[in-house]
């Protein structure tokens, strides 16, 4: 976390005027009691930490290390202030320096001692010096070296008193972050073309575009949602061609997108047959309706917003199965003529076009010799692409004022995505520099036979049937569920997101239903099942009092490895932030899942004195809250019974 960021969110949380001069203090009750879970003890630990963090925030506005709500946060401040007094090195650079440890049993945090420049002893020896000379103190139990890096072990007494009790308080909130200021994000994704069918091929986009909604949203930013639908151009024209032809009104209510797409595969079917036999008939009508669009003819309009109104509604279901949702539906057609005549102007006048058979060409070479040259206005004076997209960002900054804007698209348009940005760069519009492509490998073995399509629909639907098959396997507890069907479509739909999520967004992958849908391996349904064992337990013993657990009682090697897991959290989502990469949080969940799974072995509930069911029954509840929160921000719905 950077430092400008934690002065942000420290003045808020500490209660901290704005000017360091008239600084008033404060520890919040969220901070003092931990929502009830009150130890005196700890309580002193965690405001010694908010002070000691407010010291270091009164050195300037600018260069300190404030404190945060979360643990791992305030232990950072406490690690750099000490190893400060060691090592005569300053407190900010130390701070920035400390990694947190996704190994858990090799430290929680360290060092790289490198990263403070030349020494004059070598770096090894003066690690080991460094741990040595670390002060005993109540967080951190262990310090030592290893060759370059220094390592630290937080205190489990420490995070179980302290991580635990802040994870049920601040319930779905924790991990997320806050600022005082916030910035803007536009994420552009999904984006499907209404004349096409929304198939299997768009399932990444989709997924991949609703997590890095969700992330940038948890991390504090205002987030903008944006479908930029595929709704204009010639295929319109050959759309309405067929419909005239082959167009049933009762279908296209009932059925829009697969009607829609029926007509499209005729009407293309009978324009390749003229094709052969030397005729454009067509193709002819085609363009012209096209034309008739883009001088606003009343009628053609009327028909191609039928198409996209019914289209969209149709969508905004299969969305919804996705847990998805979109702030806005915009599309080639939203764009302004004059923006598109703008961009084309100032193309002219940075001398990219060129005349090439009666088209008008945008030479990129002049920018970059890989970009190549492309068409942006055909002979009949219809807009391609390039020229809508740049008119779009131009519209988009206007009206949004955005501080990034992201476009969430396959790698075979990398090449294209690149051309749009530094074209806008070359425009010298500074926002062009917040531009940012997040890109995907392609899904294989979606396709039944060739020249077919696989409608996502239609794999979710099988997902959900699958499910329930499996489920009916045990009519007993199947008889317990409510609302089985939903509940196996939550646990499909899992399914589907996690294969696609469990590895670098850049990996092509192969589609397997098998593998998918086990309830064994790192798959959704079983995380599905981690959370719904874990709400089970918090089910059967609501008796229980956790408004005061002894985490002392806590002394199981298992109970140590998960709160440190759990601890991680916060991290884990900067870390995710950073990269940008949904397997991030996957991986991370699957080694809660697991651990949580060693911990039943050791830490039972049932069956013991109250006290110490009462503290593992915390830890199991904590643990079932980061799931929820990291499968929640997947996309996934957690389901609580199956």
């Amino acid at each position: 976390m950077s430092v400008r960021r934690c002065v942000n969110i420290f003045r808020r949380h500490a209660g901290i005027s704005r000017t360091p001069e008239q600084i008033s203090f404060t520890i919040k009750p969220s901070i003092r009691y931990y929502g009830g879970l009150h130890t005196s003890k700890m309580a002193a630990q965690r405001e010694q930490l908010d002070l000691l963090s407010n010291k270091l925030y009164q050195r300037n506005e600018t260069n300190c290390i404030p404190s945060n709500r979360y643990t791992t946060d305030l232990v950072r401040v406490f690690i750099a202030n000490e190893l400060s007094k060691i090592s005569g090195i300053d407190t900010i650079k130390l701070h920035d320096a400390i990694l947190w440890n996704s190994k858990g049993d090799d430290s929680d945090f360290m060092i790289p001692v490198p990263k403070f420049g030349k020494q004059s002893i070598p770096f090894d020896q003066l690690a080991k010096h460094w741990a040595e000379k670390f002060p005993k103190n109540p967080y951190i139990y262990k310090v030592t070296s290893k060759g370059p890096f220094l390592k630290f072990f937080v205190d489990p007494k420490f995070l179980f008193n302290s991580v635990v009790p802040e994870i049920l308080n601040t319930n779905t909130k924790y991990g997320s972050r806050q600022h005082e200021s916030k910035k803007k994000v536009v994420v552009e994704f999904s984006s499907p073309n209404i004349a096409k069918p929304f198939h299997a091929g768009h399932l990444r986009s989709t997924i991949i575009g609703g997590f890095i909604s969700n992330l940038y949203e948890t991390m504090g930013w205002d987030v903008i949602r944006m479908n930029y639908l595929g709704d204009w151009g010639k295929q319109f024209g050959l759309l309405a061609v067929g419909y005239a032809k082959y167009g049933n009104q009762h279908l296209l209510d009932t059925d829009p997108i697969n009607h829609l797409f029926d007509i499209y595969v005729r009407i293309n079917k009978d324009k390749d047959q003229e094709t052969q036999s030397g005729v454009d008939t067509i193709d002819t009508e085609a363009k012209k309706y096209f034309k008739k669009m883009e001088t606003n003819d009343p009628e053609a309009l009327k028909l191609w917003k039928t198409f996209r109104s019914l289209s969209i509604d149709k969508y905004v279901d299969t969305y919804a199965r996705l847990g998805i949702h979109f702030d806005v539906y915009s599309g080639e057609s939203h764009v302004p003529k004059e923006k598109m005549e703008n961009a084309l102007n100032i193309f002219e006048q940075k001398g990219l076009l060129e005349e090439s058979q009666g088209a008008t060409v945008i030479d990129l070479t002049k920018i970059d010799k890989k970009l190549g040259k492309t068409i942006i206005k055909k002979s009949d004076g219809t807009t391609l692409y390039l020229t809508r997209d740049v008119g779009a960002a131009l519209q988009r900054y206007e009206e949004y004022h955005f501080d990034k804007m992201i476009y969430v698209i396959a790698t075979q348009q990398d090449l294209y995505t690149s051309q749009l940005f530094q074209l806008l760069k070359y425009m010298n519009f500074p926002w062009a520099n917040t531009l940012e492509h997040i890109n995907f490998g392609m899904v294989k073995g979606m396709s039944t036979r060739k020249g077919t399509v696989v409608f996502l629909d239609n794999i979710l639907e099988d997902a959900k049937e699958k499910v329930l098959t499996i489920m009916k396997n045990n009519p007993s507890k199947y008889s317990q569920i409510q609302d089985p069907e939903i509940v196996a479509d939550s646990i499909g739909v899992s399914a589907i997101m996690i294969q696609d999520m469990q590895s670098k967004r850049i990996n092509n992958y192969k589609f397997e239903w098998n593998r998918m849908l086990s309830f064994e391996g790192d798959t959704g349904p079983y995380l599905q099942y981690a959370h719904s064992r874990l709400y089970s337990i918090a089910q059967s013993h609501e008796h229980l009092s956790t408004a005061r657990p002894d985490f002392d009682l806590l002394r199981e090697k298992e109970a140590e490895s998960l709160i440190r897991l759990l601890s991680q959290y916060p991290d884990v989502l900067e870390s995710a932030m950073s990269s940008e990469e949904p397997c991030t949080i996957v991986t991370y969940l699957f080694k809660v899942a697991h651990q949580v799974s060693s911990c039943y072995k050791t830490l039972w509930v049932t069956g013991q004195s109250d006290d110490i069911a009462s503290a593992r029954l915390a830890l199991y509840n904590a643990s079932r809250q980061v799931l929820h929160n990291g499968m929640s921000l997947l996309g996934l719905t957690p389901v609580n019974r199956m």
